[in-house]
């Protein structure tokens, strides 16, 4: 299992691990970027989306406990994640 830089915002962390994803710098660029709606983000990305964070940070993700609402933007996804490290 991966560990963020330790230089390295959890904020920052995600995001990267998001652009990579989508393949866009928009999701830094704007956080509250509409993902699904834009579609930046589809299931299938949803998916590797939450398999990298669980591999980067170390915490269990699963489909079940996630919808496309509350992964909606790239800030609800920081947010998400911050709780879940215990930030």
């Amino acid at each position: 299992m991966a560990t963020p830089a330790p230089t390295m915002t959890t904020e920052a962390h995600v995001l990267s691990i998001l652009q990579q994803i989508t393949g866009t710098d928009q999701v830094q660029r704007d956080l509250d970027l509409p993902l699904f709606e834009r579609h930046v983000l589809d299931s299938l990305g949803m998916v590797e989306l939450m398999i990298r964070l669980s591999e980067e940070f170390g915490v269990d993700i699963s489909p079940a406990e996630i919808d496309r609402a509350q992964w909606a933007s790239p800030r609800l996804i920081v947010e998400d994640m911050q709780r879940r490290v215990g930030l």
